[in-house]
């Protein structure tokens, strides 16, 4: 069989989760995929992006679609649990545009960024825990974020995995006052000023992997975000969550 990523990072993608180091030739592969995402600005349409997906792994350094990760040497602590330390380097795809929507019309223009940090996983029998921490290197937000989640893949069949996961992400007021405030200049009477505070979201997701043979797989990552109440009150948003759906197809060489 293909030597698939126990834990696979979409474009924003995602989530950085990590991979133990082993003696194995390194993995290629090539692929195509498309993120559906809803946020929650009022009347925002729901957004469908097209993405290349390229895998390259070995013991030492790992890139996904928009991560890359510097493997650090595991600390084997027993048969069946071990720790999992990386550098990590991510695309951080939020932002939007003041035609994104009615109610962002007047807004400067929010950009995403090349996020930092580091991270590690503690991989044992029975549930994965993973904790990481990254900010915006680029500084358009001067953000922050601290994630802790677990999760557990359950190998249903030789070629069907599903991978339930629950993270709760802290960011810290730069980040969502960047995103979500309303400074005054852009303030409208219809559209107050507003000043974030820092928010933990609680992220819901599962995936699930179909690998048709050594070369062939389908992915399908579906994540559900609950907003922190810092979020919800903007008057830019009118939704208690956003969600994300993300499907590629990848063949291994």
């Amino acid at each position: 069989m293909v030597v698939v990523p126990r834990c696979v990072v979409a474009a924003s993608l995602v989530s950085v989760v990590f991979t133990a180091q082993a003696e194995e030739p390194p993995v290629w592969g090539v692929g195509v995929g498309v993120i559906s995402t809803q946020k929650p600005y009022q009347d925002s349409d729901r957004q469908y992006t097209p993405i290349p997906v390229l895998h390259y792994e070995n013991r030492y350094f790992r890139f996904l679609g928009t991560a890359a990760e510097v493997k650090l040497p595991a600390l084997q602590l027993s048969e069946t649990q071990q720790l999992n330390i990386g550098l990590i380097a991510r695309y951080d795809g939020a932002g939007y545009s003041s035609d994104d929507a009615d109610i962002l019309k007047g807004m400067d223009k929010r950009k995403g960024g090349f996020w930092g940090g580091a991270g590690i996983e503690w991989q044992n029998p029975v549930v994965n825990l993973f904790t990481d921490w990254t900010h915006d290197l680029s500084g358009n937000s001067s953000g922050q974020r601290l994630r802790l989640g677990a999760e557990k893949s359950w190998h249903l069949s030789e070629q069907f995995t599903l991978t339930p996961r629950v993270v709760a992400s802290r960011y810290n007021s730069s980040y969502v006052d960047y995103y979500y405030g309303v400074r005054s200049s852009e303030a409208r009477p219809w559209r107050p000023a507003y000043r974030a505070d820092a928010a933990i979201n609680t992220e819901i997701g599962v995936r699930s992997l179909y690998a048709f043979n050594e070369h062939h797989s389908l992915m399908v990552d579906v994540e559900m975000t609950l907003l922190a109440s810092e979020i919800k009150d903007s008057p830019l948003v009118d939704r208690t969550n956003e969600n994300r759906i993300f499907m590629s197809y990848m063949y291994y060489f």
